[in-house]
Parts: structure tokens; sequence; C-alpha cells
């Protein structure tokens, strides 16, 4: 299992890791599909999650999440993590799971590796404190 903190986006669905849901947003139906998104967290770092069709109604804040071959990619000009069609995501608890919210995953810029431009590399000195999309109750 990889820690949030490790995990890069690539084109393929390679990433296997375990995360709490911390936040979900509404679920929004366009045409036949239907998507919501979620803040998750580990130990290390979190995420955005976005779920797809069954997964909305799924998982809830509070559920601990086992991804197996989830991909981190872009979405519509956002990055976030997902199962895609290759991988799985399923509820292996409620609750008990250590978890940071800083940094966000998919808030950090990214750019290509100029050694290998298959690869992207964090740029320097932009890692934001917190989810711009889910903000911090007062």
């Amino acid at each position: 299992m990889a820690p949030l903190k490790d995990i890069v986006p690539a084109a393929t669905n390679t990433v296997n890791t375990r995360f709490i849901v911390l936040e979900k947003s509404n679920t929004i139906r366009d045409g036949k599909a239907s998507t919501c998104l979620s803040l998750v967290a580990d130990e290390t770092a979190a995420v955005h999650f976005q779920m797809w069709g069954g997964e909305c109604d799924a998982f809830i804040p509070g559920d601990i999440v086992q991804l197996t071959n989830g991909i981190f990619s872009y979405h519509k000009n956002n990055l976030v993590l997902r199962a895609g069609r290759k991988g799985r995501a399923e509820k292996i608890g409620e609750f008990t799971m250590v978890f940071v919210e800083s940094p966000n995953m998919s808030e950090i810029r990214w750019s290509r590796d100029p050694k290998n431009p298959k690869k992207f590399v964090k740029e320097e000195g932009v890692v934001p404190d917190r989810s711009r999309i889910f903000t911090p109750s007062p």
C-alpha cells in the first residue's frame, strides 16, 4: 500500500492505497453518469477522490476505503484519484484511522519531468496547506 504523499500523476492504474473519507460533495448527474467528489486522507497527505456511479452512494464520511489499481490523473482539468475502469474501491472499516489534511496532493502543481516527459514531478514551493474545494468549517 502506497502512502498518499507518494502518489504522482500517471495515466496508468497503479495506485494501491488506503484512506479515510473526510468529506463528500453532492452527487452530480450528467446524462447517464453520476459523479461526486470527496476529500480523503491517510497519515501522510490528503487528495480529492472522484467517485462514479454506485460509489457515490456506497461511501460516506468516516468510511475507510482500500483502493486497488486506482489512477491519479486529470479529469476535466482537476487532478483526482479514482478507481477508473480497471480499479476497485472497497470499504474496509470505519472511523478509526489517523490522518492529516495537508498537503493536498490534488492541489500541488505538477510539471513534466525534463529527464522523462512521461513522468510528472512536483513544482518546488507550491504546496497548499489545505483544500481550496473543501474548506474547513469555522
